[in-house]
């Protein structure tokens, strides 16, 4: 069992594959010119393999495969089927463009829940925030997914002025479709140029829906990151993840381990522990694991508190996220 300082039992480990993608979304990779770290500095696949079976022995339950886009990877459905066979429920977050291609695999590896990033229903604002042509094969590899019965989770980060107007869209969208809308608050990483104007709160959120709709809050899970509604009579539901104005770090069970083998103890941490370097070295990367977490701080990363408004995201001390990993 991994534990940190405060008693909060980790059992969640999400991974990121690698820090490439085939899209360039603003707030994840702000840089055009951003340099992919190269294969040999990221995680093998049997690393990925012998550093996720010691964190199922040690009483992970879940693992979430993350990137970048983590389908872009060649040995993919490699590392999908080595997962898969780990008593864990493994789940993957992506972008939605390479969906189709994966499918069997995803079957294979007993994957049956996929979150989606997808920030507008608009193809001409999802170029621009992720500067490429690919909307209608992510909306068709939805699709795709719901008619194979899949747990179809949609991410939608909210940023004022840019798409909090598409809030009730995404709404209108589980009146006869299954999806879950999780609403993402616009959070702070190195170089996407955040700023506590452009935060969409939950209660803002929750407000512009309740104009409309008519909604019901559910319980979720004891380690739950968002609060759960839903509207009578949707097939759908939403979630909000409110990590600038409501954080839920008194309940979080979440470590993050980078494609180039860092282990993070909170999404906002400064400090990283490489494993990778001490796996290749045949050093034993338990204590290790068990040090970092427990030096876990109370609450997002110790480097701010839960009030935004007064957030000077220059005095963060992070990656971009797409090098920590969705």
């Amino acid at each position: 069992m991994i534990k940190d300082s405060f008693d909060r039992v980790h059992d969640y480990l999400r991974i990121s594959l690698t820090d490439n993608c085939n899209l360039r979304c603003f707030y994840c990779m702000p840089e055009d010119d951003y340099d992919f770290a190269p294969a040999a500095r990221l995680m093998q696949t049997a690393e990925i393999e012998k550093i996720s079976r010691l964190f199922v022995e040690e009483g992970v339950k879940k693992i979430r495969l993350t990137g970048g886009e983590p389908l872009v990877r060649r040995d993919a459905a490699r590392i999908l089927e080595l997962l898969g066979s780990l008593p864990v429920e493994l789940v993957m977050t992506t972008n939605g463009t390479r969906l189709h291609e994966f499918l069997s695999v995803f079957k294979s590896a007993n994957i049956r829940t996929i979150n989606i990033s997808l920030d507008t229903l608009q193809p001409d604002k999802f170029m621009l925030v992720t500067r490429r042509n690919l909307f209608h094969q992510v909306r068709s590899n939805i699709e795709l997914l719901l008619q194979h019965d899949f747990l179809v989770k949609i991410n939608m980060v909210v940023m004022k002025g840019f798409n909090d107007e598409e809030i009730n869209d995404f709404i209108s969208w589980t009146t006869h479709i299954p999806v879950q809308i999780r609403f993402i608050e616009f959070m702070p990483f190195s170089g996407n140029h955040w700023r506590n104007d452009k935060v969409f709160s939950m209660d803002e959120i929750l407000e512009k829906i309740g104009k409309q709709y008519e909604f019901l809050p559910v319980k979720g899970g004891a380690n739950d990151t968002a609060k759960h509604f839903m509207i009578p009579g949707h097939a759908g539901s939403f979630a909000v993840i409110s990590t600038m104005s409501a954080p839920f770090c008194s309940s979080c069970n979440r470590m993050r381990l980078t494609a180039d083998g860092k282990l993070k103890n909170c999404l906002f941490s400064a400090a990283e522990t490489d494993l990778l370097s001490a796996l290749r070295k045949g050093e034993d990367i338990l204590p290790l694991i068990h040090q970092t977490m427990r030096e876990k701080a109370k609450q997002l990363g110790g480097q701010f508190s839960g009030t935004f408004e007064m957030l000077d995201a220059a005095k963060i001390q992070n990656r971009s996220m797409i090098t920590i990993g969705g």
